[in-house]
């Protein structure tokens, strides 16, 4: 294994990773500030209260986004084994 094929492989592995977690992240981000702010507003400070919206939301973003998340694990294995081949 060759330094560039390391990089290459440590660098498309964290930029995967990143897309991968971002919708569902930022649907938990979008979420949770809601609830916070609601909260804020009406001074109902139940913690147990955000877990529930985030979960739903989280999974609901996971299940919408899903063909898509698998379309880019499919083109991260295909880079990947297009990269090994030029390189052997």
């Amino acid at each position: 294994m060759t330094q560039e094929f390391a990089i290459f492989i440590m660098r498309e592995t964290l930029v995967t990773a990143l897309m991968l977690a971002a919708p569902m992240l930022l649907a938990g981000l979008v979420v949770g500030v809601t609830i916070s702010l609601i909260q804020s507003m009406t001074q109902l400070q139940e913690m147990t209260l955000t877990f529930i919206p985030k979960i739903v939301a989280v999974v609901t973003v996971m299940i919408l986004f899903a063909p898509w998340m698998i379309g880019l694990v499919t083109g991260f294995f295909h880079r990947v084994m297009d990269f090994v081949s030029q390189v052997h």
